[in-house]
């Protein structure tokens, strides 16, 4: 695992314990962070078919910021870690839920 990777997974890590913070403990990320690692985590998440539960929770609580999908499209340190088309994936979620500007 590299370095940058090895930040990666702390930053996920980091908005897991933000989340929790806040009152949403996501369990179920948690045991994906401990099962796969961030990186792999995030993977399967920005890939799934639709937003995942906890994406909709914390767009829910007004902190889509806490998600893997910002964690990711806002941080230009991550892109190297993704696919072009990952971070398409990213942004047009990020979009639909108006988090961010379409330009």
């Amino acid at each position: 695992m590299t370095t940058q990777e090895q930040r990666f997974n702390l930053a996920m890590n980091n908005i897991y314990s933000e989340a929790n913070a806040i009152g949403y403990t996501a369990k179920y990320f948690l045991q994906m962070l401990h099962q796969h690692g961030g990186l792999s985590t995030a993977k399967i998440l920005i890939n799934a078919a639709t937003a995942s539960y906890g994406y909709t929770k914390l767009f829910k609580m007004g902190r889509l910021d806490l998600t893997v999908e910002a964690l990711v499209y806002e941080n230009s340190e991550w892109h190297t870690l993704f696919a072009p088309d990952e971070l398409k994936k990213c942004r047009h979620r990020l979009i639909e839920s108006g988090y961010i500007q379409p330009w």
